[in-house]
């Protein structure tokens, strides 16, 4: 039985291609330049504070775990932000 027989034509990931986008092309809850209110949920390995805005996760260098902190976006990526804090 060849792909033609199998039903999806030649191409990989079966009929219709790839079914679920990669997080690298849906849209991202900040974008550089936001100022917002978030809680640091947990302080990562680098030292940084971990927070998230709708899922998304935020690196905020020298948040203290716990803190309610005003950040800024400095850096979006595919997965994640960098933020710096607003004194």
């Amino acid at each position: 039985m060849d792909s033609a027989e199998r039903g999806n034509h030649g191409r990989r990931g079966g009929e219709g291609g790839y079914r679920i986008k990669p997080s690298y092309f849906l849209p991202k809850p900040v974008k550089v330049g936001d100022e917002l209110e978030v809680k640091v949920e947990a302080v990562g390995a680098k030292g940084d504070g971990i927070a998230k805005k709708d899922g998304f996760v935020i690196f905020i260098k020298g948040a203290q775990q716990g803190a309610d902190v005003k950040v800024r976006i400095v850096d979006v990526k595919a997965k994640s932000a960098v933020a710096e804090l607003i004194q």
